[in-house]
């Protein structure tokens, strides 16, 4: 039996939709792959924090499309050595996460600053719908999720915080995850 106009449309759709997802979750799966098989950055390499923050503070805007108020702040004449897009990547997956997680209307904000000790941290908090105690240990995970019926919802591959622990690992750092349940997060690198 023949498809109508309509059923045809619809499943070009759905297979458009999953080509998409396919997509992701195989480039995921390269980033993943080309991180752990790889030596530190060069320590004489530097990124501009602030350009930085801003690029990734804007395709977060752009993914948002106006449902949040998002705020960047710091990194103006704040370079540190590292993988630019490595950086990046791990930037954005947090903000991304931000914009999926935080109802329309919320607050999304991303900030570097230098630490006493000569490090520098970057914050991204959201006042989203946080996460559990109990599954803040595991959120690095490879495809961990806290609600795996909420993925195809959220569009995610569950391997971008597993990306994120990777970047930092690589650059000499940490993540640390605060969350509540109805009262957002914070993801501190």
């Amino acid at each position: 039996v023949p498809l109508t106009e309509v059923e045809r449309k619809r499943v070009l759709a759905l297979m458009e939709q999953q080509t998409t997802r396919m997509q992701a979750l195989v480039n995921d799966l390269l980033t993943l792959a080309q991180l752990e098989g790889s030596p530190r950055p060069a320590p004489d390499h530097w990124v501009a924090m602030g350009p930085l923050i801003r690029r990734a503070a804007a395709d977060a805007a752009a993914l948002s499309g106006g449902r949040h108020v998002l705020q960047a702040e710091g990194g103006e004449d704040a370079e540190i050595a590292g993988a630019d897009t490595e950086l990046l990547s791990a930037v954005g997956n947090l903000l991304n996460n931000a914009v999926r997680y935080t109802p329309e209307g919320g607050r999304i904000d991303v900030r570097f600053a230098w630490c006493a000790d000569g490090g520098a941290e970057i914050d991204v908090v959201d006042t989203g719908i946080g996460i559990a105690r109990e599954h803040l240990g595991r959120l690095t995970e490879r495809f961990y999720r806290v609600d795996g019926s909420r993925s195809r919802e959220t569009g995610g591959t569950g391997l971008g915080l597993s990306i994120v622990k990777h970047v930092v690992q690589r650059h000499g750092g940490s993540i640390d995850v605060q969350s509540e349940p109805g009262k957002g997060s914070r993801f501190r690198l």
